[in-house]
């Protein structure tokens, strides 16, 4: 597992004087370097592999209005939010159980957290270069995450989404 480097990491004679001038680092880059510049793209890849891996198992398990968010140019915490709906407590706790199974085998990923999972209608899941949020209808309209992050870049998944819907219905005939 590749582990994402923190930003101290990149701390150089520069930007100390800048730190100590009042400067801001990002205040510093060139206009075309990004958050995610600073990350290896092995890194970013990974974490996007481990992304759409969890996209396909919350489709597998009739997740609705799935959305994929890359954050890699908003923060340096995370690179991104995986947001998936459900319509019952049951079916949020079946996905996140699938998640986790999923990311542990395929990728040995272990969650560093989880938040929500006893009340289920806002399951967090960290696994550190990717966050999962699975909400009942309700919860995620009223917090809106969508619109919080709006200056993420959405992926197409619409192919990933349609291929686990067409192999369910194969397994409800």
């Amino acid at each position: 597992m590749a582990t994402k480097l923190q930003p101290q990491t990149y701390m150089t004679r520069e930007s100390e004087k800048q730190e100590k001038t009042g400067q801001t680092a990002a205040a510093a880059l060139p206009q075309s370097e990004t958050l995610a510049s600073h990350v290896p793209p092995e890194q970013i890849e990974y974490s996007l592999k481990m992304a759409r891996a969890a996209v396909k198992a919350a489709a597998e398990n009739r997740g609705q209005d799935i959305i994929l968010l890359d954050l890699t140019g908003q923060t340096a915490l995370f690179d991104f939010f995986v947001i998936a709906s459900g319509s019952s407590r049951r079916q949020l706790a079946a996905i996140s159980t699938e998640i986790d199974r999923v990311l542990k085998h395929d990728f040995d990923e272990r969650r560093l957290s989880v938040a929500g999972y006893e009340e289920s209608r806002w399951i967090v899941l960290d696994y550190g270069s990717i966050v999962i949020h699975l909400f009942d209808e309700e919860t995620r309209e009223f917090y809106d995450l969508e619109s919080l992050w709006a200056d993420g870049k959405p992926l197409d998944i619409q192919e990933i989404v349609s291929a686990a819907s067409a192999q369910m219905a194969k397994l409800t005939e």
